[in-house]
């Protein structure tokens, strides 16, 4: 029998994992359906440590960052911007993008998926881009 549904949680409830093709990356996947029971949203905080990155990839469900705290570069569709709180960035099923924690502080975001991505924790979730 797996875990109980919770509806509600804090971010040191979850489990924390690092996605494949990023690097100084620890997420927590606050909404999904192992979490609460979500059938078509995922809601991930991820926490990019200065000089960490999201390598240029791809996939298939869309994607919005919204920047809670730090800095970072940001690159999709082959625009390039430095962003910080307050910005939100959309990346559409297959369009590639990349992230990167500018600093000096921690790159703190909420991530949403759309429908879930859950396999952010296999092997080859992303498709290098």
């Amino acid at each position: 029998m797996g875990s109980p549904v919770r509806y509600i949680v804090t971010a040191d409830e979850v489990p924390a994992y690092t996605p494949p093709l990023h690097s100084g990356t620890v997420n927590r996947r606050l909404v999904g359906r192992a979490v609460n029971g979500s059938q078509a949203v995922e809601v991930v905080l991820g926490v990019v440590e200065p000089g960490g990155v999201a390598e240029r990839h791809t996939h298939e469900v869309e994607q919005a960052m919204y920047i809670l705290e730090g800095r970072a570069r940001v690159e999709v569709a082959g625009e390039v911007r430095e962003c910080g709180p307050g910005t939100t960035c959309f990346f559409p099923p297959g369009i590639a993008h990349r992230v990167e924690s500018i600093g000096p502080a921690p790159l703190r975001a909420l991530v949403i998926y759309a429908p879930p991505l859950e396999r952010s924790t296999a092997d080859q979730p992303f498709r290098p881009a």
